[in-house]
């Protein structure tokens, strides 16, 4: 037990470990002693419940002290004096924890779902005073302290208490409230090293290049959208339309002089946009607080912040809310695989290799720059499924991508041999990693019914969208990136010599209904040299359009959920640039708008047609009609729906028009034309068969029935039966 003399040296010298035992009002046999340190003030008064006694200072640094036989009120009120400016406020060291031990053995254990209702900054009233909890993890300090303009940001004056084996550091500062930017200073135990770190759990910061955080509330919005909670609860997402509009918040749109739409402007001008254009979600790319724009927010060093960029917590709640309303859902792109190297954030947090691994072999991505966490430690899988619970119950989010699964699933990703460590077993497979993707998955669907989880996932890692009681991971569905690749590549060919890469569109159907998949053109397609989905067409400017609106038919009417990223609907012709908006400008350009009709009429026919989309994920949804034309680079399917109707998909990947083209139908009778992607609204040559299709008794493609059709050039057309 340190004797006074070294509990004072250690205060005054901002490492005491334990300054509630030292501070505050204790009893000493039969004695009473208040001790107080503000290094800032002259003269310390405390109100004994009938009038003012003044403590006497007992170092010159700031430490004073009042003793007593009898006890005083407490949380002790004090009256400070800072060179005759009089404050009255509570002392800090009488107020109790006011953190459970319950709560504490839960995040030991990893299972505190909401820890960020217990971490972090919390206005709240204590002991019938209002103020700010702040607690922090950080079991490896020696002496913690909260630092803000309310103590001139002195980590000697609001040391923290330790909560025993925990790690978690608490205390209760009075009389302050919403607003206050703060930080923690953290002082480790072994090597006396200060660092001054940013709240892993701040719901908000400063904007940047400042990196504080903002003591925020959390429960203060009045929601609007319990309808579409109830009918998102019960809903079969599986069998209805999902089509996203992938997009990144601080360039779909920017005012004249650069500055940033916030999110009260992106729900008046992208709510409705994106409700004309027949998507049925947005997904937003991070949206987290991250220090450099450049990153496209996927270098997060908030996790639990909304960025300051775009608005307040409040003002994305609004933007949520608002999409609700509209029936649009919300998805968040959500990067829980690493984590930038900056000071002031989760790097080293308490001088020590905390929330990432120690030895670079696991703690480092090589290829990024970037921190891996250590999905083994509860504290830190803690964390990350609290900050997916965090965003599905307290913003109302739809589902979450999660970012770069793949190289959370292997030990040697992007490694060369003696760079990773292998499993416990020898194998390269993380199975951490897994371990923590299936609790996520099954907390998020048992909590949140409706919600997806989607997978970026780039490998052959099998089940990925399977429950996790079949052995799967318990993803909702899994982006196709096989899929997008044979796709991209096959339609930068020059048409001439598309017929020998056939396959690459024929190939997706032999693992097409393996996982639940999402078919994407993402931002990473239109970035780093990769040219805009137009600029990636072959031919002249003619033949680019023509190739990129048959690259959109043949997507949305392809089995699998849709991700389109913003700017390709209007046929951007440059890359995406992040500091730049979408040249909106191309519009006024008849190519350009004709795109922007084409996929906005697809979005929708792929949206009211059943056949597109009640069996995305099942082999009985599709039926090939003809794949074998490679001659002729022509393709020709069938989707289904649940009640037996169905439609004709067929596609044209050469510039010469096909007339009187023989195609086999399952029923006799009439056909009609619902979609062309060459009609002149589009740009095209207004090629097709508008008059409707009469079925004949010439066997073809295996059926006894067949209808002659007009195929137009680089284009695809849909037919659904007459009635």
């Amino acid at each position: 037990m340190p004797n006074e003399n070294q509990n004072k040296r250690a205060v005054l010298e901002a490492r005491h470990h334990d300054p509630f035992s030292y501070l505050g009002l204790h009893q000493i046999k039969s004695e009473w002693v208040l001790r107080v340190f503000q290094p800032y003030a002259t003269e310390i008064s405390v109100h004994d419940g009938v009038a003012w006694q003044p403590l006497e200072r007992i170092d010159a640094a700031g430490l004073f002290a009042w003793r007593g036989k009898q006890a005083i009120p407490s949380p002790c009120l004090l009256q400070l004096n800072y060179f005759n400016h009089v404050l009255e406020m509570h002392d800090a060291y009488t107020f109790n924890t006011s953190i459970s031990e319950h709560d504490l053995h839960l995040f030991s254990q990893g299972r505190l779902e909401q820890s960020y209702r217990t971490l972090g900054a919390h206005h709240m009233e204590l002991q019938g005073v209002w103020g700010v909890r702040f607690a922090l993890w950080a079991p490896n300090a020696e002496r913690v302290s909260v630092v803000g303009d309310f103590n001139g940001w002195d980590g000697r004056v609001h040391p923290m208490r330790s909560l025993g084996g925990s790690g978690v550091w608490e205390i209760f500062v009075p009389d302050i409230g919403l607003g206050e930017f703060y930080k923690f200073e953290i002082r480790n135990r072994h090597t006396g090293e200060l660092l001054t770190k940013t709240d892993p759990y701040g719901y908000s910061f400063e904007m940047r290049p400042g990196t504080a955080s903002r003591v925020t509330a959390l429960d203060s919005y009045q929601w609007r959208d319990s309808s579409w909670l109830e009918q998102r609860a019960v809903r079969e997402w599986q069998h209805l339309p999902l089509n996203i509009y992938e997009m990144h918040a601080g360039s779909w749109k920017k005012h004249w002089d650069g500055r940033f739409y916030n999110f009260h402007e992106l729900a008046e001008s992208l709510v409705p946009y994106v409700q004309e254009m027949g998507f049925t979600h947005i997904e937003l790319m991070p949206i987290s607080e991250h220090p450099l724009d450049e990153s496209w927010g996927y270098q997060t060093t908030g996790y639990f912040g909304v960025t300051s960029r775009f608005g307040t917590p409040d003002d994305f709640r609004f933007f949520v809310d608002t999409c609700h309303i509209a029936g649009i859902g919300v998805i968040l792109d959500w990067v829980p695989a690493h984590f930038p190297k900056d000071a002031f954030a989760l790097a080293r947090f308490d001088g020590t290799a905390l929330y990432e691994h120690e030895d670079p072999r696991l703690g480092e991505h090589q290829d990024w720059g970037t921190l891996i966490f250590n999905y083994g430690r509860n504290e830190v899988r803690n964390f990350l499924l609290a900050n997916a619970h965090f965003w599905l119950k307290e913003f109302h989010i739809d589902g979450v991508r999660v970012d770069a699964v793949a190289s959370m699933l292997y030990l040697d990703y992007s490694r060369e041999a003696g760079q990773w460590l292998p499993n416990k077993f020898g194998g390269r497979e993380n199975i951490e990693a897994v371990d923590f993707f299936r609790e996520l998955n099954v907390m998020t669907h048992q909590h949140f019914p409706g919600t997806l989880t989607i997978a970026e996932e780039s490998t052959s890692w099998p089940m990925v969208s399977r429950p996790t009681y079949l052995g799967g991971l318990g993803f909702s569905m899994k982006w196709n990136m096989g899929w997008m690749n044979d796709t991209l590549s096959y339609i930068e060919r020059e048409p001439v010599h598309r017929r020998y890469h056939q396959n690459m569109l024929t190939f997706g159907q032999l693992y097409s209904y393996t996982e639940n998949f999402v078919l994407p053109f993402s931002h990473d397609e239109v970035v780093h040299g990769k040219h805009s989905l137009l600029d990636k067409m072959p031919g002249d400017a003619w033949q680019k359009f023509a190739n990129l609106r048959l690259l959109f038919t043949y997507q949305m009417t392809n089995p699998g959920k849709k991700l389109n990223f913003m700017g390709n609907e209007i046929a951007q012709g440059q890359e995406w640039k992040v500091g730049a908006e979408i040249d909106w400008y191309l519009l006024g350009r008849s190519e350009h708008s004709g795109v922007q009709a084409l996929v906005r009429d697809v979005n929708r026919l792929y949206r009211d047609v059943p056949a597109l989309h009640e069996l995305d994920f099942s082999h009985e949804g599709f039926d090939w009609v003809d794949c074998n034309n490679a001659d002729q680079s022509v393709l020709i399917f069938r989707r289904m729906a649940r009640d037996g109707s169905y439609v004709v998909v067929l596609l044209n990947f050469t510039p010469v028009p096909r007339v009187a083209y023989r195609v086999g139908v399952p029923n006799k009778g009439g056909y009609r034309e619902i979609f062309n992607s060459d009609s002149h609204y589009y740009g095209g040559t207004n090629t097709g068969n508008g008059f409707g299709l009469y079925t004949g008794d010439v066997a073809c493609n295996g059926q006894e029935q067949s209808i002659e059709v007009t195929l137009p050039p680089l284009a695809g057309i849909v037919l659904e039966r007459m009635r």
